[in-house]
């Protein structure tokens, strides 16, 4: 798992060549044992083991459907855990400037810092050392952030500062579940079976076409390209930071945008 995992990293299209290379490499094995079963009077067991084999498929294609419905739910689930972190921190940052406060305008200030941070923690590739220190960054501007909010709590508790810590604590937490987001994905087991019910079932395919002596090569190797294409999708959803399936980060930068207006106080209205 390992090796595939770093040939993955390195390039998705180089793992999507090795995994259809197996493929037809077990599809001729199963051919080659077929051709022999055949030659020693196999033929009549063609028709049984067609029956098998389509089974087999048919069950690796539902698998593939599961799998491919559990990678894009863990998809959608950090594409909306960025717009929901996003609009945390754009609330806690109101809020921060609207209070009454000296400390309201530096929680201001550190929450900017902070959605910068966040845009870059999801922006990231496949670094893992640079993942930790973006957290470790995360983690220690939370600490100050909420030394402040301690701070206007105890010397001003109302209705406003609590609802300033509401604020800066969902921003908090929706970090905390971005995070789970980003370290899930598709379990070892499932990958494994993945990968050996497809090599079992283009065996197969290869052992029932040469019982019959038939060579359909080129349908074969549509077959496991399309095998192939359903695969490495469900690995590209399923993982955060390869592929070209990646969380987008603008969402973050809308945010920046509009911190950079200010807290704009209009005048009072004239009386009319």
């Amino acid at each position: 798992m390992t090796v595939l995992a770093a040939i993955a990293n390195w390039s998705v299209f180089a793992f999507a060549v090795l995994l259809w290379f197996v493929q037809m490499l077990a599809h001729e094995a199963g051919y080659w044992f077929g051709s022999h079963r055949r030659a020693r009077g196999g033929e009549v067991q063609a028709e049984g083991v067609g029956i098998v084999v389509g089974g087999m498929l048919g069950l690796l294609a539902f698998v593939l459907a599961l799998t491919l419905s559990f990678a894009n739910s863990r998809f959608s689930e950090r594409v909306e855990g960025t717009l929901n972190e996003a609009n945390a921190i754009g609330t806690a940052w109101l809020r921060a400037q609207a209070i009454s406060h000296v400390r309201g305008p530096e929680m201001a200030r550190l929450l900017e810092e902070y959605t910068t941070l966040r845009r870059d923690y999801v922006r990231e590739g496949r670094d893992p050392t640079v993942v930790d220190e973006l957290n470790q960054r995360t983690n220690a501007l939370q600490s100050i952030i909420w030394g402040h909010m301690a701070a206007i709590v105890r010397e001003q508790p109302n209705v406003v500062s609590t609802s300033l810590m509401a604020a800066v604590n969902d921003a908090f937490d929706q970090a905390t579940a971005e995070r789970f987001a980003y370290n899930l994905r598709l379990p070892i087991p499932i990958f494994w079976l993945l990968i050996g019910m497809t090599l079992l079932g283009m065996g197969a395919l290869g052992f029932q076409l040469g019982l019959t002596g038939r060579r359909v090569h080129i349908l074969v190797a549509f077959l496991s390209i399309m095998w192939t294409v359903v695969i490495v999708d469900i690995l590209d959803l399923a993982s955060p930071r390869i592929g070209a399936f990646r969380a987008s980060a603008d969402v973050y930068d809308w945010t920046l945008q509009g911190f950079k207006g200010g807290l704009q106080i209009p005048p009072v209205p004239a009386p009319k």
